[in-house]
């Protein structure tokens, strides 16, 4: 996959953590993600189609998840409730559609984000296409950023 697209996403991160809700992140290095189900409680997910197509992911913890949700919606929530969930799926929206404005050469349509939570889980990547992931750490908890994307056939 390339840098090309997964750089937009990591800078739609940074500048949604630190620009909505304060938050300074650290990106560490990218990895291959072996495991497709070893990501955390709580993934919103948001595809792509056009002429690059596939998948992108942000995964949190139940409690980092609660905790970024609480500072986005200025609440303090408890519980991983339908808030929290609408939350990581406003977050992924965000996230692509930021993203997609320094992609605008590859004529994008985003989807409609999804939230799957559980511990067990499987999210259905584009065949043969490795998923990138992008570790973050903040004072709220870590998450991770995964994109799999490729060019359209």
């Amino acid at each position: 996959m390339k840098a090309k697209y997964i750089n937009p996403f990591i800078s739609a991160s940074m500048n949604l953590f630190k620009e909505y809700l304060g938050l300074d992140v650290e990106s560490g290095k990218p990895y291959v993600l072996v495991d497709p189900r070893s990501l955390d409680e709580v993934s919103g997910i948001i595809g792509l189609a056009g002429e690059t197509t596939g998948s992108v992911v942000l995964s949190f913890s139940r409690d980092t998840a609660i905790n970024i949700i609480s500072k986005f919606a200025g609440h303090q929530y408890q519980a991983l409730g339908s808030d929290v969930i609408d939350g990581v799926g406003e977050l992924i929206n965000i996230v692509a559609g930021n993203a997609k404005k320094d992609l605008l050469d590859y004529k994008i349509v985003i989807s409609l984000p999804g939230v799957i939570t559980g511990s067990d889980y499987r999210i259905h990547w584009p065949e043969n296409v490795p998923v990138i992931s992008v570790p973050f750490s903040s004072s709220s908890g870590n998450f991770t950023l995964n994109v799999s994307l490729r060019d359209a056939e």
